[in-house]
């Protein structure tokens, strides 16, 4: 080595020390996603309990993300934004859901809105349903293949 690159190697190695810390810093800024449909608090404003029906309820927000699961009278829009720093998990800052439920007539009943403050943890059981048949393992598959397929008879069609 000469001289002169002695004296340029600590300037190049500080370099890239500099460009690798700029870009381990802009790694860490946050993942900020929206998800689905957030009506405007001016439309919300505008649907009254007693006066719409679903097609001006509809046309107002758009369709809903989802409907109640046992009788199509509640109509939930859901949205949300979540945050995330480079590889940990991904955190929701903030949930909305507007809950407009209708008669029997098809006209506005309630509006509610609901936060993450509103939700709740369910905690998950660790039972299984047990399945009918045998247990085998991935060796017992493998080998209880061998030999089941026929060869593959091709016929030739004239002209094709």
């Amino acid at each position: 080595m000469t001289i002169d690159a002695r004296r340029r190697a600590p300037r190049l190695l500080g370099l890239a020390m500099a460009i690798s810390v700029v870009l381990a810093a802009g790694a860490c800024s946050p993942d900020l996603r929206a998800r689905g449909n957030n009506p405007t608090d001016d439309r919300l404003a505008q649907i009254e309990p007693g006066k719409q029906t679903r097609r001006e309820v509809a046309s107002l927000l758009g369709s809903p993300s989802t409907t109640a699961t046992f009788d199509s009278e509640t109509w939930f829009y859901i949205s949300a934004q979540t945050r995330q720093y480079a590889i940990f998990k991904r955190e929701e800052m903030e949930r909305r859901i507007i809950a407009i439920t209708f008669d029997e007539g098809g006209t506005v009943k309630t509006v509610r809105e609901l936060t993450l403050e509103d939700g709740r943890d369910i905690a998950m059981l660790g039972r299984e349903t047990p399945t009918m048949g045998n247990e085998m393992g991935i060796l017992e598959q493998l080998m209880g293949n061998l030999g089941r397929f026929e060869e593959r008879k091709t016929t030739t069609i004239p002209g094709l």
